[in-house]
């Protein structure tokens, strides 16, 4: 496993959505970004965190939820982001393609 993982998960006793929770609350990263660190779905890491957080620890909770909605709410922008930058690549690889084929 990597350091991130190692970090969170160094206490035998804290449960795997308490882990999830602190990574989240920590770093502010997605459920996408956590399920990949922590080696698992993001099926397991949404139930995780609304489900058993939920349970075991409200406050830590709470603080999740806040993130995870800030993240849902710019996750459109996000995505709007990559689109343009994956046509802004094939444009210059068009381009360099282009000047290649211009110059032989």
């Amino acid at each position: 496993m990597n350091d991130t993982y190692s970090k969170y998960m160094h206490n035998i006793n804290l449960s795997r959505c308490e882990a999830l929770g602190r990574y989240i609350a920590d770093t502010g990263d997605t459920v996408r970004g956590a399920a990949k660190v922590f080696g698992v779905s993001k099926s397991t890491v949404h139930k995780d965190i609304t489900r058993s957080l939920k349970q075991e620890n409200h406050a830590l909770y709470c603080q999740v939820a806040e993130i995870l909605r800030i993240n849902k709410q710019e996750r459109h922008i996000r995505g709007g982001l990559a689109t343009r930058d994956k046509y802004l690549e094939l444009r210059q690889e068009k381009t360099a393609a282009k000047e290649e084929n211009g110059k032989t």
